[in-house]
């Protein structure tokens, strides 16, 4: 069997309610802000749920696509190119005739985990109002999950692999691991991978407020919504956006002088076999899946500093993915830091795995833990180091995220320090 390859991270790009570029996201969520708000895109008066980590005064660049063909897409694809171009740019790969690589051996694998409901239900209200003939024939390319990377690979002449991965909130954490299994592999050089979302409509609202997922209690006060680990957290809050990652071949990187975030040495996935939207109760399927990523790794559990929860800020998650990490960690899990950074963003569904990936990199590449803010009260079956309120610093050689969806999917990555 040939030798495995490394796979390292050298480019990034995030959008989300904390910022439209990496630099900004970062700055805000190492000091602990929040990027949730009443929603301005939505007509609240009608729905139980006001607030959403929403992206404000957000405009895709025509220097990405002209405003004309940009219109016919759903804003999750509008948000995946921005956060590709800004990826790109960073790894130095975007102009296309000075690659280092043939176009054959770059590719994207996406993960999204709705696609574009807001287009879906605004075409509804067409076809209902002015019929059949006044559908858009775009309607179906601009709302359907594969077409993030499709396009991404039209733009910047990506002629690898193009697919996209929806396995709902662990739909961004299974695309970074099948991007990984590509380059180490050697099927691919470069991979565009990470995740997109944007479903801030009536029925996306209205359908997560009556199965009493989302919390209601926070419309007066955004900000306090969010709070994973806390005794008041009663549901999570939609957040949107996009994080992307360049991966690449780790030796090839380094042959052209690329600067390296982090490596990406491990992956796990897993099903819970439990229940369509619960967790398991002691967090079966989280651990299988942590112990995979560890395996794969060949690493030992108190190798890990530092693991960014899934942490959604409902009930049964927080204390589920909590008993879990105890288990796979067992003494060491007390000189774990944990944090969850959706209690600033806002939960991105099936984008979070790409920004949450995005954040343990930067972690390992900056020694700053972005903290869980919100956490005043600290659950007392939620029992670890949650990095509350405020970032900490640490020199860290190996980070963990978790992301876990409906369905009973869990994924889970490790990430290595560059040396």
């Amino acid at each position: 069997m040939a030798t495995l390859q490394r796979v390292a991270i050298t480019g990034m790009g995030a959008i989300c309610g904390l910022g439209d570029n990496l630099q900004d996201v970062w700055h805000k969520a190492t000091n602990g802000e929040s990027g949730v708000s009443i929603c301005e895109t939505l007509d609240t008066e009608k729905l139980p749920i006001k607030i959403g980590g929403e992206v404000k005064n957000f405009e895709l660049s025509e220097e990405i696509l002209e405003a004309k063909e940009a219109a016919r897409y759903d804003k999750f694809i509008h948000f995946a190119l921005h956060a590709a171009h800004e990826a790109l740019q960073d790894a130095n790969l975007r102009d296309i005739e000075n690659r280092a690589y043939p176009s054959e051996r770059m590719g994207s694998i996406l993960g999204v985990g709705m696609g574009g409901f807001p287009l879906i239900e605004k075409t509804h209200e067409t076809f209902l109002n002015k019929g059949t003939r006044r559908v858009s024939p775009f309607f179906i390319p601009s709302i359907i999950p594969n077409m993030a990377p499709g396009l991404l690979t039209l733009r910047y002449g990506l002629k690898g692999v193009n697919y996209s991965i929806s396995s709902a909130c662990a739909s961004a954490g299974h695309a970074i691991g099948a991007a990984v299994q590509e380059i180490m592999l050697g099927g691919q050089d470069v991979i565009v991978a990470g995740g997109a979302e944007s479903v801030f409509s009536n029925l996306t609202f209205s359908g997560f407020a009556n199965m009493k997922a989302m919390t209601k209690t926070f419309n007066e006060n955004p900000t306090a919504a969010s709070r994973p680990f806390d005794t008041d957290r009663n549901g999570f809050v939609i957040g949107e956006g996009a994080g992307i990652l360049i991966l690449e071949n780790y030796d090839k990187a380094r042959a052209r002088g690329a600067k390296i975030y982090a490596e990406i040495v491990g992956h796990g996935s897993s099903s819970d076999a439990h229940h369509i939207t619960a967790p398991h109760p002691e967090g079966a399927g989280a651990i299988n899946c942590m112990k995979q990523a560890l395996n794969m790794a060949e690493i030992s559990p108190d190798a890990i500093g530092y693991v960014n929860a899934h942490g959604t800020s409902t009930p049964l998650g927080d204390i589920a993915e909590t008993k879990a990490i105890r288990s796979v960690f067992e003494a060491h899990a007390d000189e774990l830091i944990v944090s969850s950074t959706k209690s600033m963003t806002g939960h991105l569904l099936g984008a979070a795995g790409g920004i949450e990936t995005i954040f343990c990199a930067m972690a390992l590449h900056t020694g700053i833990i972005p903290p869980t803010i919100n956490l005043e009260n600290q659950d007392p079956a939620c029992d670890l180091n949650y990095c509350a309120n405020k970032a900490q610093k640490r020199d860290l050689k190996y980070a963990l995220n978790n992301s876990f969806g409906f369905g009973g999917t869990n994924s889970s990555t490790i990430l290595k320090k560059e040396d």
